[in-house]
C-alpha cells in the first residue's frame, strides 16, 4: 500500500454477547410465549435442523426475536406442539431468510405463518450481488456477521455456546435488516412486486415427492443394464430404510459411490462385497448383511427398471436443436428477451421468470400466440401478476419473431 493511500476501514462486529440459555421445558416455553405476546412488531424467526447428519429434517433449534420481547431459543423436540406460539403470532408479519428452507420444519411443529417478508427472497429482487444472511447484513448494516456454525449438526447436545449465540444473532438483526431491504424495494418501486412473491411463497408445499428417488444416486447414470439397475434401487432402499430407522443422514453411513460400484460390479459373494475397496462407509462392513441382502434382492427381481426414466420432462435444451428446432428458436428468441428485461430491472433472471417455466412454454406454445394466451398459460405454470405484466408481451412477440420464415438472401450477382 502507498502512502498516500488510506487504509480500508474494518466493520464494525456485534458486540460481545450475553449468555444465551436454551428453553426445554414446557413451562419456560409458556413463559416465554406470554413474553413474546407482550412485544411488539414482526416476529424474526429461523430454525436449524441437522442436515447431512440426521435423516429428518426437523428443527433441532427454533430461535425468535421480537422488539420489546428480547430472543429466545427453543428446543423442538423437548417443547413438542407450538400451538399456543402459533395462536400469538399467526397474524403478525413474520421475517425469516430464505423461508423455503426453514417453513417445512416450522410446519411441523405448528408454526404456520400468514404474512411474510423474506430478506434473502427481497435481497434478490433488490438485485444485491450477494443474497447470504452474512453478506446482506454486511452490505446493508455495515456489521460482520460470522457463520462459522452454518454445517453443524444441531442435534447435539448440550448444544455449546459459541453456537447458541451464533443463532440468536441469526435473529437479532433479521427486524433491521428488513427495514433496509423495505427502503431499498420502495425506492426501486418493487414493493408490490416483493409482496406477490413473499405470498407465492406461503401457498407453496417444499417436501419433494419423487416416483423413484433412488435414481438421484449420485453417478447412476454409469450404471448400465436393468439388473444392475435392480440392485443399485435395492441397495438404495436398503440404506434409506436403515438410515430412517436410526435417523441418520444415509450417505454417512454409505456413501452414493459405494452403492453405485456394488451396483455396477455385481459381487459374487458376501466376502467378495466385504472386499471390495470401493465399499466404504462407516456402515459397509458393520451392516454388511443388510447390504448383500439387497443385491440378492435386486439379482432376483423381476421387476427390472428400465434405463430411461419414462416421464413428462422435457429433453435438455442443447438437443432442442436436433429434436424440435421450431422450440429451440422459440426458447432461445424469448430467453434473450427475458434476460434483457431482468437486466434492466436489475432483478435476476430467475426470480423474474424461472428457466424450467420458459422451457415448458417455448416447448409447447399456446395456439395462437400472443400476449392473452401466453398470459394464461404463464399463469397455469404459477407465475404471478407482476411476472406476466413484465414479460408476457415479450415473449410472444419473440415466439412469433422465432416463428418468421427466413428470407432468403438477396442475389447479389451482377
Amino acid at each position: 500500500m502507498s502512502s498516500t493511500e488510506e487504509p480500508t476501514p474494518a466493520l464494525p462486529v456485534q458486540a460481545e454477547h450475553v449468555e444465551v440459555d436454551v428453553i426445554d421445558t414446557r413451562e419456560e416455553y409458556l413463559a416465554a410465549v406470554a413474553a413474546i405476546a407482550a412485544g411488539s412488531g414482526p416476529i424474526a424467526i429461523d430454525a436449524e435442523r441437522a442436515s447431512g447428519y440426521r435423516y429428518s429434517q426437523r428443527a433441532y433449534l427454533i430461535q425468535i426475536f421480537r422488539r420489546g420481547a428480547g430472543t429466545f431459543l427453543f428446543d423442538p423436540p423437548a417443547i413438542g406442539s407450538f400451538a399456543e406460539l402459533n395462536d400469538i403470532i399467526a397474524g403478525e408479519e413474520w421475517i425469516l431468510h430464505a423461508a423455503s428452507q426453514d417453513l417445512t420444519c416450522l410446519r411441523e411443529v405448528g408454526l404456520d405463518p400468514t404474512r411474510l417478508f423474506d430478506t434473502e427472497l427481497a435481497a434478490r429482487l433488490a438485485g444485491l450481488p450477494r443474497v447470504g444472511l452474512g453478506a446482506v447484513v454486511e452490505d446493508l448494516l455495515g456489521i460482520h456477521l460470522a457463520k462459522e456454525h452454518s454445517a453443524a449438526d444441531w442435534s447435539t447436545r448440550p448444544l455449546p455456546q459459541s453456537w447458541l449465540v451464533y443463532a440468536a444473532l441469526d435473529v437479532e438483526l433479521l427486524v433491521d435488516l428488513r427495514e433496509a431491504l423495505a427502503e431499498v424495494l420502495e425506492r426501486d418501486g418493487k414493493t408490490d412486486i416483493a409482496d406477490q412473491e413473499f405470498a407465492s411463497v406461503l401457498t407453496r408445499d417444499f417436501v419433494i415427492v419423487r416416483q423413484e428417488p433412488w435414481r438421484r444416486l449420485s453417478g447412476v447414470h454409469a450404471i448400465r443394464g436393468g439388473r444392475n439397475l435392480a440392485v443399485a434401487r435395492e441397495l438404495w432402499q436398503a440404506r434409506d430404510a436403515y438410515a430412517r430407522e436410526i435417523d441418520t443422514a444415509p450417505g454417512r453411513l454409505v456413501p452414493d459411490s459405494a452403492l453405485v460400484a456394488a451396483a455396477r460390479l455385481l459381487p459374487e459373494t458376501k466376502r467378495d462385497l466385504a472386499g471390495l475397496k470401493e465399499f466404504t462407509g462407516r456402515a459397509s462392513r458393520s451392516q454388511i448383511d443388510r447390504w448383500w441382502n439387497a443385491i440378492q434382492a435386486g439379482m432376483a427381481s423381476d421387476d427390472l427398471p428400465v434405463l430411461r426414466q419414462p416421464g413428462e420432462t422435457m429433453p435438455p435444451p442443447r438437443v432442442w436443436s436436433d429434436k424440435n428446432p421450431e422450440a429451440d428458436k422459440r426458447l432461445k428468441a424469448a430467453r434473450a428477451a427475458v434476460t434483457e428485461i431482468a437486466t434492466e430491472r436489475s432483478i435476476p433472471v430467475e426470480n423474474l421468470l424461472t428457466p424450467e417455466l420458459l422451457r415448458r412454454l417455448a416447448w409447447t406454445p399456446p395456439t395462437p400466440v400472443d400476449v392473452e394466451t401466453v398470459s394464461q398459460a404463464l399463469r397455469e405454470y404459477g407465475a404471478r401478476d407482476w411476472q406476466l405484466d413484465a414479460t408476457a408481451q415479450v415473449i410472444a412477440d419473440a415466439f412469433v419473431e422465432a416463428s418468421q420464415p427466413v428470407e432468403d438472401a438477396p442475389d447479389t450477382a451482377s
